[in-house]
């Protein structure tokens, strides 16, 4: 886990304390996209509501990071969240 990633898993955690979320994970799922092609999110997340999140933390954007993530978004019932940091707030985008 990176930097960003050990804030972001701060905050999860603060979010699970207050009962805004039952669980958070990091790197607890591979997903496979195509033969030979997989993508494994940041996060794992069940939200309040027993929901299925996979959050992505980026502090920017490589192009094959994109297309995994618009990809699985496309296979995959979950809900997807691209979250990025900017000044200390974290900026959560919902596929």
């Amino acid at each position: 886990m990176n930097q960003l990633e050990g804030r972001y898993a701060d905050f999860l955690e603060r979010q699970r304390l207050a009962g805004d979320i039952r669980l958070w994970m990091f790197e607890a799922v591979k997903l496979i996209l195509a033969p030979s092609t997989t993508y494994m999110p940041d996060f794992l997340v069940i939200n309040s509501e027993c929901q299925v999140e996979f959050h992505e933390v980026k502090g920017f954007w490589r192009d094959d990071a994109r297309v995994k993530i618009k990809v699985a978004n496309n296979i995959f019932p979950f809900i997807f969240k691209i979250v990025r940091e900017v000044k200390k707030q974290w900026l959560i985008e919902i596929l």
